[in-house]
């Protein structure tokens, strides 16, 4: 087998197999001495940006420290420097690889990976994907993604679909003419899987239950489909597997980092904790027991170009009761600290609480394809929505009831019936925003 995949890695400078086998004896250490790892990497990681990074110097405030919750935690805005500020001593932007967040928290800045950090991110993604019998050498990607839309940009991104054996379905425009030409390259070619943002593959799926078609009838090699991004719910779980045929993998990441959680075999959503440590952490900044909400905050161990010590990455979750250092499972993902609506009466509450009400309701008759919930004002709130019919009175007397019921009563609000939804440039939506 031609392992194009690896070589595209290895001639950008990433050392794959060195990060293999990393990764390999990571995975090797016995349950009883992982939480001694942990310790470990934890020290190491800080130790050494304290000495070699004047930015994270300048942000502890000391060059040494003596308790891990001493150290501060980093939100995004203290990153929304000039990398170069930020880059560790004898690190420069020619020597590390180099992106940008999405944005989709509304503070988006550029980061830096040394390219061994980078290989043993792609390392510990391979092996995750394994679990499903995907190789990234050999298995064909339907991948589901925005793509740049300037020539250069997009050349780039196609040639990388190439090389690492992807096609690529651009998802700005998903109406049923577009659908039914992606349907006809599932049945023109091979796909072994598919990779992409959660409400994209979603309209896919709700289109294929209209045409009363499973997806793995025409094209019988689709093994698995691994959703990320964007919040999964259960219904469209359900959903996605009949329409599909396949298995749905919940995979929860960011590109600043790695691979967050994936959903195992068993249904787990596992926490990486080869190459992350990650923390739960109350309004204060200190840790919460397993069980109890709090916001996520990680440290990626190995990234020694740039410092994400203690980073809030601005998600809400739960750590499972029945965690251990080598397997933590991720019990619940709420949503962005972001994306909380506050209401009249002081009460704060996830935004997604409206999206779950609304969902179950105006989706009944399977008319509504999507829709997002905006906040205006302190009790006014826009619900801008895509279906073939208008909403009647009675759903919508169904959908402020329920809010009613699960938020407050006395909330406002006013239903906008759009062709199609407006998404970030990445084309991910975003299903709850405040404008307060």
């Amino acid at each position: 087998m031609f392992n194009l995949f690896n070589l595209t890695l290895k001639l950008n400078g990433f050392p794959i197999e060195k990060a293999r086998i990393e990764l390999n004896k990571i995975l090797k250490i016995p349950a009883e001495n992982y939480q001694g790892y942990i310790e470990n990497k934890k020290r190491e990681i800080a130790v050494y940006h304290l000495k070699n990074n004047s930015f994270y110097q300048n942000l502890v405030g000391t060059n040494t420290f003596k308790n891990w919750n001493d150290l501060p935690v980093i939100t995004k805005n203290d990153l929304q420097k000039p990398l170069h500020e930020r880059l560790s001593k004898d690190y420069i932007k020619k020597t590390v690889f180099i992106n940008k967040t999405s944005g989709s928290s509304g503070d988006p800045f550029i980061f830096a990976k040394d390219k061994e950090a980078h290989a043993i991110t792609w390392a510990s993604i391979i092996y995750r994907f394994g679990w499903y019998n995907i190789n990234f050498n050999s298995s064909y990607q339907a991948r589901f993604y925005g793509i740049p839309l300037d020539f250069l940009g997009y050349r780039k991104e196609r040639l990388k679909d190439l090389l690492s054996k992807r096609y690529r379905f651009p998802i700005f425009d998903l109406s049923d003419v577009v659908l039914a030409k992606i349907l006809q390259k599932f049945q023109e070619k091979k796909f072994d899987y598919i990779n992409g943002y959660t409400s994209s593959i979603v309209l896919f799926g709700k289109y294929l239950k209209k045409k009363n078609i499973v997806l793995t009838d025409v094209c019988p090699t689709l093994k698995v489909c691994m959703v990320t991004s964007e919040m999964l719910f259960e219904e469209d779980k359900i959903l996605l597997e009949k329409y599909l045929g396949v298995p749905i993998v919940n995979e929860y990441g960011a590109s600043e980092l790695d691979l967050i959680a994936f959903q195992n075999p068993q249904g787990e959503w596992q926490v990486n904790s080869e190459t992350l440590f990650v923390e739960i952490l109350d309004e204060n900044n200190q840790p919460v027991a397993n069980g109890t909400e709090g916001k996520i905050v990680i440290t990626s161990l190995f990234n020694k170009a740039h410092p994400f010590i203690r980073y809030e990455i601005g998600d809400i979750g739960i750590l499972d009761e029945a965690s251990t250092s080598k397997m933590p499972i991720l019990k619940k993902l709420i949503g962005r600290t972001s994306d909380i609506a506050i209401l009249p009466s002081g009460k704060k509450s996830p935004g997604l609480t409206f999206y779950y009400v609304t969902k179950s309701i105006i989706e009944d008759d399977g008319n509504v394809k999507e829709f997002i919930i905006r906040q205006t004002k302190l009790d006014t709130f826009e619900i801008d929505y895509v279906s073939s019919t208008k909403l009647t009175s009675l759903q919508i007397q169904k959908i402020e009831k329920a809010i009613a019921t699960y938020l407050e009563s006395g909330l406002h609000f006013t239903y906008n019936r759009k062709d199609v939804l407006k998404r970030t440039a990445r084309g991910k939506l975003k299903q709850f925003e405040s404008l307060l």
